[in-house]
């Protein structure tokens, strides 16, 4: 859809804040990317549900994203419109061991509401990066937990434009997939069910999970988090370091020197040279160990 036809269909409307041309390196943690036709930032659950079905009855194309952290955006930039689900789309409700949170919440966010609450179960996701939107959509999950073990039921928009509560068990979790992606949903909330726990004990797992993420992890450098899924029986650090990958470096994205299952922007890194990095990372990995590492970060955007 040219330019201007987007334009017009969005320079008079009234959801949310609408940016045209907005370069996606501003939105991603990623720091790369180039321009949206047109970004829309959503706030209101009846806003979200209005601009996805405004997309689809005008036959625009559209991807839904939340704080941006999975995704790597192509220089070229997205054609149509991002819907971006995140801050402001945040509010967390309790009612005795269950909480409900909108999709636009970070992790970190409810990981604290659940610690002033003394909610136990929700410390593995801590600091993990994101909003409850797209660990749901990914099942994530770190230090042996994932979302498919406390989440009750999800709220959801379906491609008929209908909001539907799915169970557990509708959610098909599995290894960094759900139903979202299979069935193209849209998380609007999540209900999680925890137990009640001990203030402190909460708290000391979580300043540990945190600790062991800042001393391993390379969080003083942009990156999408993890850049490749665990290969069943290896883990991917291990492989791309034994491979002599380390530090390795195309322009400026470069295998992280603290944690080598990690793409970081050391500077300013285009996506053509984290692209050529990744492909360079999984061709080694290939021909010395006979595994293909599938990418965990999300790649998005038009030529």
């Amino acid at each position: 859809m040219e330019k201007s036809r987007i334009y017009e269909l969005f320079k008079d409307k009234d959801f949310g804040e609408i940016l045209f041309d907005e370069p996606m390196k501003n939105h991603t943690s990623f720091k790369i990317g180039g321009p949206a036709d047109v970004l829309i930032i959503l706030d209101k659950e009846e806003d979200v549900v209005e601009a996805i079905k405004y997309c689809r009855e005008n036959g625009l194309k559209h991807f839904i994203m939340g704080n941006g952290t999975n995704l790597l955006v192509k220089d070229t930039g997205i054609r149509g419109a991002v819907i971006k689900i995140a801050n402001g789309f945040d509010k967390i409700d309790i009612k005795g061991d269950r909480i409900y949170c909108q999709s636009g919440a970070l992790l970190k966010k409810v990981a604290d509401f659940c610690l002033e609450h003394s909610l136990t179960g929700f410390e593995f996701a801590c600091g993990i990066p994101g909003t409850v939107g797209g660990a749901i959509t990914m099942n994530a999950g770190a230090y042996g937990g994932e979302m498919k073990d406390i989440v009750y039921k999800v709220r959801a928009l379906d491609q008929e434009n209908r909001i539907v509560e799915l169970s557990n068990e509708e959610m098909n979790f599995r290894y960094r997939a759900s139903s979202v992606t299979d069935q193209n949903l849209v998380v609007l909330g999540v209900e999680y069910k925890l137990q009640k726990g001990e203030y402190s004990a909460i708290e000391e797992k979580m300043k540990d999970l945190t600790n062991r993420r800042v001393t391993k992890q390379p969080l003083e450098y942009p990156s999408a988090g993890s850049t490749f899924k665990r290969p069943e029986g290896y883990f991917a650090g291990k492989l791309i370091d034994d491979a002599g990958l380390r530090g390795v470096r195309f322009g400026d994205a470069q295998v992280s020197e603290k944690h080598c299952g990690f793409v970081i922007n050391a500077g300013q890194a285009t996506f053509e040279e984290v692209f050529t990095l990744i492909k360079t990372i999984q061709k080694v990995v290939h021909d010395k160990f006979n595994v293909m590492l599938e990418p965990e970060v999300k790649i998005i955007g038009d030529d």
